[in-house]
């Protein structure tokens, strides 16, 4: 078996949380690794996804960390197409059983922040986390999290 666990760090996106309302995405910094992979959480949905009660998981990027613009599929691995304002991922229909998805991020810019844009009535939450796993780092052999 190869060692992972050694060549890469969880950075979080979206702390995990049952949420009805857009979160504050934090800036990840992706100085320092070379590779980074997006994986979103989503729990079974707290409503029934249309396309007006919806939500919209947002990547921008940024040289400096104060000028974000979106992501496009140029920047992206694992996604036929991305969204106005760098939609990569968008609950509009039923969401019944927890799934997990992950997304390459191939971009040349420093900073990720992750948006999880909600549109509509969200009466009850969803349970959502997100985070990104770097890799190819210049620090070797990366610190445990445990």
């Amino acid at each position: 078996m190869r060692d992972i666990h050694s060549q890469t760090k969880r950075l979080v996106a979206i702390g995990a949380a049952a949420l009805a309302a857009d979160n504050t995405p934090a800036a990840i910094d992706l100085r320092g690794y070379d590779a980074a992979e997006i994986l979103l959480d989503i729990g079974i949905g707290g409503i029934t996804f249309d396309a007006t009660n919806k939500v919209e998981f947002k990547l921008t990027h940024s040289d400096d960390d104060s000028t974000y613009t979106a992501v496009t599929v140029e920047d992206m691995l694992g996604l036929a197409s991305v969204g106005t304002g760098g939609i990569i991922k968008s609950l509009v229909a039923a969401h019944a059983a927890a799934a997990v998805y992950r997304f390459g991020y191939r971009g040349n810019k420093r900073y990720l922040k992750l948006l999880a844009d909600f549109s509509g009535t969200h009466g009850t939450a969803t349970p959502i986390a997100a985070s990104v796993l770097v890799s190819h780092g210049s620090v070797k052999a990366e610190a445990n999290q445990a």
